[in-house]
């Protein structure tokens, strides 16, 4: 018995497979996977790299000292401005969990993360005595 393929529809069907729904709902999902993997790769990248670092650390309460602080605290940020991002990521733009100004808080996000990652690279260097390795 030979069946005729079915006629491919806009609204039904693709080469690709499944209905348009589906394919969004995949690339929304995607995109949430990436976005939280991401977001998890950068909060453990400053812990693995600079644990040490901080663990050398005595506390105690000196302007000097808190000011040494300064990288992880921006560092911080940057992932606390990271978090309404991540958390809209795939989102339909109508959903009332969808961040309407992303981009400002992604760059905040970056632009905090990456400043306090380059001045943690040089808190380290001087902790490690200023020898360039």
């Amino acid at each position: 018995m030979v069946t005729a393929a079915p006629t491919p529809c806009a609204w039904h069907t693709d080469a690709v497979g499944g209905t348009r729904a589906q394919r969004l709902e995949v690339r929304r999902r995607r995109a949430r996977l990436v976005g939280a993997a991401g977001f998890l790769l950068a909060a453990a990248l400053p812990a693995l790299l600079f644990g040490r670092v901080v663990a050398e650390v005595d506390f105690r309460l000196d302007w000097h000292y808190l000011v040494g602080w300064s990288p992880w605290a921006l560092i911080v940020l940057g992932l606390l401005f990271m978090v309404p991002v991540v958390v809209s990521a795939g989102r339909d733009p109508s959903s009332r969990l969808y961040l309407r100004t992303r981009n400002a808080y992604a760059g905040w996000g970056v632009t905090l993360y990456l400043l306090g990652f380059a001045l943690a690279t040089q808190v380290a260097t001087l902790v490690d005595g200023g020898a360039v390795h």
